[in-house]
């Protein structure tokens, strides 16, 4: 209140003086347009009787002559000028006189006044958002979180069980602090909330502000950094002074890595802003005074760039990892997601799950929206399975571009190129399942081929690294079978990116080279904590290192080569399925390979014999794909 009192006196002070600012121009305009004469000038003109009117105004008289100029001049004191101007029957006007000292100060004082009240506006409005305005710069920027309408609870949070687990603790100690501190137990000073972006760790901070019942403080790492040396400190402190006033409480900071980095990484040293800011932050929650009743809550996706000391027991006394979910996890984040959505009788959560590995929450919120959007788009009533697959394919692999114009040589070599990729990780068992195949560009590919494993993949062995390599080089082993080297195209480039960055991690990383040796050679290739180079290694290491890369992807196109040359029928066979449909699922493209028509029942003979069906005798028509696709399964 005190805050909007002091801004309308400054625009009701602001508005008088530019009103009083107007008048003093205007008067000086005035004075301005009239022309000034002698005292003696003006009585011969009132004797000869060219005055047609008169207007006295304090010393000033104000003359219109009949000749409709206006001039003015000053009479003396004591001097009578209304008798003689009446005495030759001329209209005379007397204004109040008025005092001219205070407008002559204001006219000197007046830009002054106004420059102040700018200077003073401006400064008021420095800090947007701050407390107190200019004297508020160092008031912590905290909001107090009151969500009356969107609250969100644990209900709302789904597939990281474990991590809500540790904080639903956290909460019934702030509700019952009597049930722990029976048996000597202390509640947490904080809690650090790790994990990839996405996966919720901010949401899990919201459920808490709605699960505990008590005030819940949030700030961004950001908010406590300005340029000026000190400031960040100086929000540290009144953030925990207000803590302290509302304790039991909580305060999240978002994001802590922007001002928590390890100390002596800047160019700063001591003086460095963010560092001080961050030795207040560690005082205040674990210094010389203790802060009971105040958790302090933190999410980070860079937990490698803290400062030690904030990362010890007693200031972040849990770190809760807030992973990628698992296919359960999913499963659930779907179904929470799916609630607001209504679903068609054929839409399962359980198969999206299965086809969506690697996802995050946010990813999976996005998705559902996808697939509702798109459901929408065609005028649907309610989103079916169909939509979700789309949804799917766009979120992984990009939007259709099926506006791009492709000469049918160019859109042949992506077939067959596409169909080697198939056609090896199907022969192959240590490789994912294929799920699709199509022609159809997305994003900056012409075509791809898409695996998703069965199970979430949490370590690789040596053996799948070497058929994943094989089927990654496929599309170029492809190319160069159907058409020779010398029109191979540049369509293998993200082929070889994805090789050699699996053989390189093979061969630095996880020791699966007997020439190299059981020995971590990324820092050296790669450098470390910017000292290019890492530690020395020699130069025959290095060679070795890159023989050991090219032979593994060497081996891996050989693979690939020798796969398609055995099963070349099967792989012309889907090149010209992919041409006449585009698009391929993993059962349609086993099929295909067959011989058989994608779908059952299509194109039989008439006598139920049930031949088989060449690709070439496919009907032109594209079939109409079907509301449940059919799951990948292993080969």
């Amino acid at each position: 209140m005190g805050n909007n009192a002091r801004n309308i006196a400054f625009w009701v002070v602001l508005f008088v003086l530019i009103l009083a600012l107007f008048n003093l121009f205007s008067n000086g305009q005035q004075s301005a347009a009239s022309r000034q004469i002698s005292y003696s000038d003006f009585i011969h003109r009132v004797d000869s009787g060219s005055v047609a009117s008169a207007r006295i105004d304090g010393e000033k008289v104000y003359i219109t002559g009949k000749d409709n100029h206006s001039y003015y001049t000053i009479r003396p004191q004591g001097a009578d000028v209304a008798d003689k101007l009446l005495a030759k029957n001329v209209a005379v006007e007397v204004s109040p006189q008025q005092q001219s000292g205070f407008l002559s100060m204001l006219s000197l004082y007046l830009p002054f006044i106004i420059l102040i009240g700018i200077w003073i506006f401006f400064m008021n409005r420095m800090q947007g958002g701050g407390k107190g305005g200019a004297m508020g710069f160092g008031k912590s920027r905290a909001k107090l979180l009151t969500e009356k309408q969107g609250r969100v609870t644990f209900d709302d949070v789904a597939g990281i069980d474990e991590a809500k687990e540790e904080l639903e603790e956290i909460v019934e100690f702030l509700r019952n602090p009597q049930k722990f501190s029976r048996l000597g137990g202390k509640i947490p000073k904080g809690a650090l909330l790790v994990g990839p972006p996405g996966t919720g760790k901010t949401l899990l901070a919201r459920a808490i502000a709605g699960e505990a019942g008590v005030p819940f403080f949030t700030i961004s790492g950001s908010d406590f950094v300005e340029m000026f040396v000190g400031v960040g400190a100086s929000r540290v402190r009144d953030m925990f002074e207000q803590a302290k006033k509302n304790a039991p409480c909580i305060v999240f900071i978002d994001e802590i890595d922007a001002v928590g980095r390890h100390r002596g990484a800047g160019y700063g040293g001591g003086n460095d802003e963010r560092e001080q800011t961050l030795n207040q932050l560690l005082v205040e929650m674990d210094g010389f005074e203790a802060n009971e009743g105040v958790i302090i809550l933190a999410a980070t996706n860079r937990r490698d760039v803290l400062d030690p000391a904030l990362l010890r027991p007693g200031r972040f006394d849990r770190q809760v990892t807030v992973p990628n979910p698992d296919i359960k996890g999913r499963e659930k984040i779907l179904t929470v997601h799916a609630r607001k959505v209504p679903l068609g009788p054929d839409a399962d959560m359980r198969i999206i799950a299965r086809g969506t590995p690697g996802f995050s929450g946010a990813d999976l919120a996005n998705l559902v929206n996808e697939a509702a959007l798109m459901a929408a788009r065609v005028g649907r009533r309610f989103v079916t399975m169909e939509d979700f697959e789309s949804a799917k394919d766009k979120v992984m692999m990009g939007a259709e571009r099926r506006s791009m114009v492709l000469t049918a040589d160019q859109k042949e070599k992506t077939a067959y190129h596409e169909a080697g990729h198939a056609v090896v990780g199907l022969t192959l068992p240590k490789c994912d399942p294929v799920y699709k195949a199509t022609i159809i560009p997305r994003g900056g590919a012409l075509g791809m081929v898409v695996s998703l494993p069965e199970i979430d993949r949490l370590n690789w062995h040596k053996s799948e690294c070497e058929q994943k390599l094989a089927m990654t080089m496929a599309g170029k082993a492809a190319e160069i079978l159907k058409y020779g080297s010398d029109e191979v195209s540049n369509g293998p480039a993200g082929d070889i990116q994805q090789a050699s960055a699996l053989a390189r991690a093979m061969v630095l990383r996880w020791g699966m080279s007997e020439k190299v040796g059981d020995i971590d050679y990324a820092e050296a290739h790669e450098g470390y904590q910017g000292n290019a180079g890492g530690f020395s290694v020699s130069a025959h290491t290095k060679e070795l290192i890159e023989e050991e890369v090219k032979r593994l992807i060497r081996e891996g196109y050989d693979r690939a080569m020798a796969i398609l040359t055995e099963k070349k029928d099967e792989w012309e066979r889907l090149a010209e399925g992919l041409l006449e449909y585009e698009t391929l699922t993993g059962e349609e493209i086993k099929r295909v390979m067959r011989g058989e028509p994608p779908h059952p029942g299509a194109d039989e003979d008439d006598d139920g014999g049930g031949a088989s069906v060449s690709v070439a005798s496919i009907p032109k028509t594209k079939p109409k794909k079907p509301a449940t696709p059919l799951e990948p399964k292993t080969t």
